[in-house]
């Protein structure tokens, strides 16, 4: 089965071709990261038009490298949400215009369902297993007991643990993207800076506080006339937001007992969590590739096998994109919003 997948949710523009739910035919991502660096972020009007420029040339890379007819598609699939309105709807209209035109089915999938579906480009799922969701706007502790089913174990209470590294990135001048030039601070640094534990429920996270400790601490250091070790904060916050993540993924494992954690997001190509998860954690992990961490439309070609295998309908053209979307609450019900 040869999928068509478009992914527009932020500011890459991102179509792949995959095959039989494991194979990347092509995976062609256009960043928008020169563009939005100048503004200090993603500005979401700028990064729509941007995706209105450049997609059709990506549509036909994408094509041009799988080495494929048009008439060899058998699916397109379509990031719905969550992400930029905006983007979306880029990305959506493109991909019902290309599927009507060549009279084949189409089906929306959410964004962080790609994401989990990232890991089986390489490695085969195998349940039950634990989800680790980690990204801008998501931490999240997910349970699998097979393809398409989802259960949330915990989740952040506030900030997502990529939303406060970005701010913390912001508040130290590293400029954008924030969290991994963060992370590459932090390397070069030793966790010397006492930071706050933060007392959590169950299974869930929290990262407010810490973001606003590490701000307190900067607006103190400034009215006492002193200067903080920025390397030292770095790596101080680093390892207080991960111990967070060890900790509390850790109890989910006890309580659980998965065959494999598999890990999700943009957050998953954090360098200290790769050097740190195999001595943390006592049982099989997958990680995805660095270029399948990022937003990219082959995770949601491998996404959308699987949810095509569930429920082998294409969806009627009038489906709509949405900012805001709980996969957990029905992500796949044709267009209805689910928050």
């Amino acid at each position: 089965m040869i999928i068509l997948s478009v992914e527009t949710s932020c500011d890459e523009t991102s179509v792949a071709i995959t095959k039989d739910g494991k194979h990347v035919l092509s995976n062609v991502v256009l960043s928008q990261i020169k563009t939005h660096t100048l503004y200090g972020g993603v500005v979401p009007e700028i990064a729509s038009r941007e995706h209105v420029e450049g997609i059709t040339l990506v549509f036909d890379e994408a094509i041009q490298q799988a080495n494929i007819q048009k008439t060899d598609i058998d699916l397109v699939a379509v990031t719905q949400g969550p992400g930029l309105i905006g983007s979306l709807l880029v990305g959506i209209n493109a991909a019902k215009a290309f599927a009507y035109a060549h009279d084949i089915p189409i089906i929306g999938v959410h964004h962080i369902v790609g994401h989990i579906y990232a890991n089986a480009i390489e490695n085969a799922l195998e349940f039950p297993l634990l989800a680790l969701i980690i990204s801008g706007g998501h931490t999240e502790l997910i349970v699998m007991k097979n393809h398409m089913h989802f259960e949330r174990l915990g989740k952040t209470q506030d900030d997502a643990i990529g939303e406060a590294y970005d701010k913390v990135a912001r508040l130290l001048d590293l400029g954008y993207p924030g969290g991994p030039k963060l992370d590459e601070m932090a390397q070069s640094g030793e966790p010397t800076i006492s930071m706050p534990t933060v007392a959590l429920d169950g299974f869930n996270f929290s990262y407010s506080g810490l973001k606003s400790h590490v701000i307190n601490r900067l607006h103190n250091d400034a009215q006492r006339g002193e200067q903080v070790d920025p390397k030292a904060l770095a790596a101080s916050f680093q390892k207080a937001a991960f111990d967070q993540i060890f900790t509390q993924t850790q109890k989910a494992i006890d309580y659980v007992h998965p065959k494999r954690l598999i890990i999700a997001g943009g957050v998953a190509a954090n360098q200290y969590l790769r050097a740190q998860m195999h001595d943390v954690w006592d049982l099989p992990i997958d990680i995805p590739k660095m270029e399948y961490c990022m937003d990219n439309a082959a995770m949601i070609g491998i996404a959308a096998y699987f949810q095509w295998k569930a429920n082998p309908e294409g969806w009627a053209l009038d489906f709509n994109g949405y900012a805001r979307m709980d996969f957990l609450k029905d992500a796949y019900n044709k267009g209805e919003e689910v928050i």
